[in-house]
C-alpha cells in the first residue's frame, strides 16, 4: 500500500501521555499562553517530520476553502501548520473539559430540548459525531442532566491507558472509553444493555473499519469519500434513535449541537445498499455543515479520501 492510500490506523498515534501530563501542568502553574510557547516547537517538529500530515491538511483544507469558501483565502502549506497547531491546542481544552477546568460561560449549547426528552423517556439513543473540535465538552449537557452517561466506542488500542487520564483528571467523569476493532454479537449485547439504562453510546462515522468491511461513498467537500456503515448498521441492531453531536469552536469559546439525525434505521435486506449510502449522504452533508462554519476543527491528518485499505469492501 502506497504512503498516500494507507489506512488511518496504520499511521499509528504521535500522543506521548508523559508530554501531555507535562504541557497540561505548564498550563495550570503558569497559564494559556506559556503553554503555547511550550507547544510551538512541538507541532512544529512535528509538522517538519510528518508530510503525510501536511500533504493530508493542505488537501482537506483546499477542498473545504473551493466547497464552502469557509477560509476566506486559497489556502498554503502554512495554513497547515496553524491546522496542526489547533489540534494540540484544542488537547488543552480536552483536558480542560474532562477535568471540570474550562469555563463554562464559554460554552453554548443547542438542542437541550431533544437531549432532555431523550434521557426523560428514560431509555438511551446512539450519538453519531466525528473527529471534530473538542467534543469531551459534552460533559456540559450533565449540567442539565446529571443522568447523562456517554459511553464512547474508539478504534485505538489506549482506550484504557485514556480512561485512567479521564478517571485521574475528574473521578466522576460521565464518559468512557470502549475499545472496538469490530461490533461482535457480545459487544452488541454489552451496548444494547447501556442503551437501555438510559446511556447514550457514541460513535465516530468519519473512519473506515480498521479490520476490513464495509463502506458507502458519498459526496464530501466536492469529491466521492468513503464512510463506514458501521454506524448504521449498529443503529439498526440497536433499535433506538440516533442523533448527531458536535462541539467547535466559536468565538472565544464553543458551541455544543445536539440534534436529531434519525428516529431509527431499519435494515432490510434488498435495500441494505440503498440505505447506507443514504445515511452516508446525510451523515457527510451534517459534517460538511460543521465544517463550513469550524474550517480549522477537523483532526483527521491522514489522506482522508483514499483511507480505505484494499480489503475493504464498497457498498
Amino acid at each position: 500500500m502506497t504512503a498516500q492510500a494507507r489506512h488511518w490506523s496504520q499511521i499509528g498515534e504521535a500522543t506521548s501521555v508523559s508530554g501531555i501530563w507535562f504541557l497540561y501542568g505548564v498550563h495550570r502553574v503558569l497559564g494559556r499562553w506559556p503553554f503555547r510557547v511550550c507547544l510551538a516547537p512541538v507541532v512544529l517538529y512535528y509538522w517538519l517530520r510528518h508530510g503525510l500530515a501536511r500533504r493530508a491538511s493542505l488537501q482537506y483544507l483546499q477542498r473545504v476553502e473551493a466547497s464552502t469558501g469557509a477560509l476566506g483565502h486559497v489556502p498554503r502549506l502554512r495554513h497547515t501548520l496553524r491546522h496542526l497547531f489547533g489540534f494540540a491546542d484544542t488537547m488543552l481544552d480536552k483536558l480542560l473539559a474532562t477535568a471540570g477546568r474550562y469555563p463554562m460561560d464559554r460554552v453554548r449549547f443547542e438542542g437541550r430540548e431533544a437531549m432532555h426528552a431523550q434521557l426523560v423517556g428514560g431509555r438511551g439513543a446512539l450519538i453519531l459525531t466525528a473527529h471534530i473540535g473538542c467534543l469531551e465538552l459534552c460533559q456540559v449537557l450533565a449540567r442539565y442532566h446529571r443522568d447523562f452517561r456517554v459511553n464512547a466506542l474508539i478504534h485505538t488500542a489506549h482506550a484504557e491507558r485514556y480512561n485512567r487520564i479521564i478517571r485521574r483528571l475528574d473521578p466522576e467523569s460521565r464518559i468512557t472509553l470502549i475499545q472496538v476493532t469490530e461490533i461482535s454479537p457480545a459487544t452488541a449485547m454489552m451496548l444494547a444493555e447501556k442503551i437501555a439504562a438510559g446511556e447514550f453510546v457514541a460513535i465516530a462515522g468519519d473512519r473506515v473499519p480498521v479490520r476490513g468491511g464495509r463502506v458507502a461513498r458519498a459526496e464530501f467537500l466536492g469529491h466521492s469519500a468513503p464512510f463506514p456503515v458501521g454506524p448504521y448498521v449498529l443503529a439498526s441492531v440497536l433499535e433506538c434513535p440516533v442523533y448527531t453531536m458536535s462541539c467547535t469552536h466559536a468565538h472565544d469559546g464553543y458551541t455544543v449541537r445536539f440534534a436529531p439525525f434519525c428516529e431509527r434505521i431499519a435494515l432490510v435486506r434488498r435495500e441494505r445498499e440503498a440505505e447506507f449510502a443514504r445515511q452516508a449522504a446525510n451523515f457527510a452533508r451534517w459534517l460538511q455543515t460543521r465544517l463550513a462554519e469550524a474550517p480549522y476543527d477537523w483532526f483527521n491528518f491522514f489522506p482522508f479520501w483514499d483511507q480505505a485499505s484494499d480489503d475493504v469492501r464498497h457498498s
